[in-house]
């Protein structure tokens, strides 16, 4: 039976960052127009963190039950190696989900009904990631979904439940944010792309080849860089975002250099924690403003 650490593992720490990184930079936007409120902003930190566990562990029963995790180079999975039964893995996905139906709910009551849609939306697409008969996570659309509702939905929501607006700077925050989230996916799949194809997980990275998928995770970090440059029109401060930097180029350059495989864990590492210097340094960019 799996421990704790297994289940710690379980929930992939390594894409929390995608889950704080949004509500960070959301919160720096409402800051910015005097209307920082720590509530809202802890409750969508809730729904964020419940949402991003959730679908780590439904893609691990899912991909579990159709032995796409039989043969891995990542991680070991709960499923896939049987530590945990598919039912238990399931349940812990819905008890995730469960925290951040309850907290986006007490957040809908404090702001807007309507954010209850949003908020269905995103439950519905982190169980459509692998979870369904026609998985879109299989068909290469991941990253697109990751980009919509950790980039775009996730800072402007924050902002929204807090400023009562959606401002243009957090929604460039949200380009940047969304970028970086993809990114995380990216090196993943590009990681587990070989493994993928062979039982018919056709990711971005295993649709686009290794090369252009190395390119594309550049290019995504190069959107990032340019949201900062944009931002100075704004404050200078936001280029505190540029502590990110470093760990950019270090994964950026391990990419292009060609690492594959086992090799690619620790990218992965440095791309979660960019997102998060990144994040943390707009925001306090933003609140310095």
């Amino acid at each position: 039976m799996a421990g704790v650490a297994e289940w710690v593992g379980g929930a992939r720490p390594r894409t929390l960052p995608a889950a704080l990184a949004p509500v960070l930079a959301g919160s720096g936007a409402a800051a910015l127009v005097d209307a920082f409120s720590a509530v809202p902003a802890a409750l969508a930190l809730v729904v964020a963190l419940g949402l991003q566990v959730g679908v780590n562990y439904a893609n691990d029963y899912s991909d579990g039950i159709r032995g796409a995790d039989d043969v891995r180079v990542g991680p070991t999975r709960l499923v896939g190696s049987g530590a945990a039964t598919p039912s238990a893995v399931r349940t812990a996905a819905g008890a995730a989900a469960g925290v951040a139906v309850v907290a986006g709910t007490t957040l809908a009551a404090m702001t807007s009904w309507w954010l209850l849609v949003l908020g269905a939306a995103a439950i519905a697409a982190a169980w459509g990631y692998t979870g369904t008969s026609h998985p879109y996570g299989y068909a290469g659309l991941g990253e697109v979904s990751c980009f919509c509702f950790f980039g775009l939905l996730a800072v402007c929501g924050t902002t929204y439940v807090q400023a009562g607006r959606v401002t243009g700077v957090s929604v460039l925050a949200a380009v940047g944010v969304g970028a970086l989230a993809c990114a995380l996916l990216v090196i993943n799949n590009l990681r587990d792309a070989p493994t993928d194809e062979q039982v018919g997980k056709r990711t971005l990275a295993v649709r686009l080849g290794d090369p252009r998928t190395r390119a594309f995770y550049a290019a995504l970090n190069l959107v990032a860089l340019g949201v900062l440059l944009a931002l100075v029109a704004v404050t200078p401060w936001v280029l505190l975002g540029l502590v990110a930097l470093p760990l950019q180029l270090r994964a950026t350059r391990a990419v292009l250099t060609g690492r594959r495989g086992h090799a690619l864990t620790s990218v992965l590492r440095d791309t979660g924690l960019a997102e998060l210097a990144w994040a943390v340094g707009l925001t306090l960019g933003l609140l310095l403003a």
